[in-house]
């Protein structure tokens, strides 16, 4: 004679289980996610945002500007001719999005008719933000121009 067997226990028994496996496998995988942030303070930065909207205004009025010269690849930086008669003093800041350790930033060093330039050729293809920030008179300026350096 055959009996049924009743295959509820069983089936409950495997829910749990693959319950139980699916949460353990979200636990290790949320503990083990590395979240890192593009820079480490973000928060001062935010915080002095509304001084470097007061220079980008500067900055607009002023006639400076940033171009990416592809074919050369270099960064030309081309500050206004009347502000070099003034001490200047400022960084040049390759920002990467994508990748923070790639960031470079330099000495802002304008030639006597107002213009610097950068080589960026051996830099990694792909998005970058190049912010100028410089002081003089007395009156913060910054400058911000995206540019996509492209594969070789």
């Amino acid at each position: 004679m055959k009996t049924n067997r009743n295959l509820w226990p069983l089936g409950i028994c495997v829910v749990f289980a693959l319950f139980f496996i699916g949460m353990a496998t979200v636990v290790v995988i949320a503990a083990t996610h590395r979240d890192h942030l593009v820079s480490d303070n973000y928060y001062e930065q935010e915080l002095k945002f509304q001084s470097q909207i007061d220079s980008a205004a500067r900055t607009s009025q002023s006639g400076a500007a940033i171009r990416y010269d592809a074919a050369a690849g270099c960064l030309v930086i081309a500050l206004p001719a009347a502000q070099m008669a003034q001490k200047i003093s400022g960084t040049i800041e390759l920002y990467r999005p994508a990748e923070a350790k790639l960031d470079r930033e330099f000495l802002l060093e304008p030639q006597a008719d107002g213009s610097q330039t950068l080589n960026v050729s051996k830099l990694a293809a792909g998005l970058w933000l190049a912010r100028v920030k410089w002081n003089t008179g007395g009156e913060n300026y910054f400058l911000e121009q995206k540019i996509t350096i492209a594969g070789k």
